[in-house]
């Protein structure tokens, strides 16, 4: 519902110098900020400052429930980006990284992560009118599977899925 907010440059590589660990309970609200300040960027035209209550009691939901969320944070110890897997579907129901890091590696970084995690395979769902993220995927290895729409935004969205060749 939400995999697409990764900006990320075919040539780019993947940077290391960022670090990779679960997300602590003092995470949270910079977590929010940066998934605000994300979606802002991508889809402007949709206020996401309205929907903090709702991701944050999302997230936590879903880490009830089995889910990981794996943060990226940069030399100087910022949340730099983030991906919440819902590890019994093999789904990525987030991955957002900072527009300050947009085409840095750290994307790929996490989806590294997140491969691992679940090596038989992924899936997600991205926007269909964010060209940037759907190509990101697709060199990463993604296929689409299927079509359906965003039920907050109602926009239209793409599945895609990955398996370990």
């Amino acid at each position: 519902m939400g995999a697409e907010l990764v900006a990320e440059s075919p040539s780019c590589r993947r940077d290391r110098s960022f670090r990779l660990a679960p997300r602590r309970a003092e995470d949270l609200t910079p977590l929010i900020d940066l998934w605000v300040e994300s979606w802002q960027t991508v889809m402007p035209q949709i206020d996401f400052e309205s929907r903090r209550a709702w991701f944050s009691a999302h997230i936590r939901a879903l880490e009830e429930q089995g889910a990981v969320t794996i943060c990226g944070f940069d030399a100087e110890g910022d949340l730099a980006g983030f991906f919440l897997l819902v590890v019994a579907q093999a789904y990525v129901e987030q991955l957002a990284v900072h527009p300050r890091r947009f085409g840095s590696g750290l994307a790929g970084r996490l989806l590294d992560r997140a491969k691992s995690l679940s090596p038989a395979g992924l899936t997600l769902d991205v926007n269909a009118d964010n060209p940037r993220a759907l190509s990101f995927y697709e060199r990463e290895g993604f296929s689409r599977v299927g079509a359906g729409t965003n039920p907050l935004s109602g926009l239209a969205t793409w599945t895609l899925a990955w398996k370990l060749s």
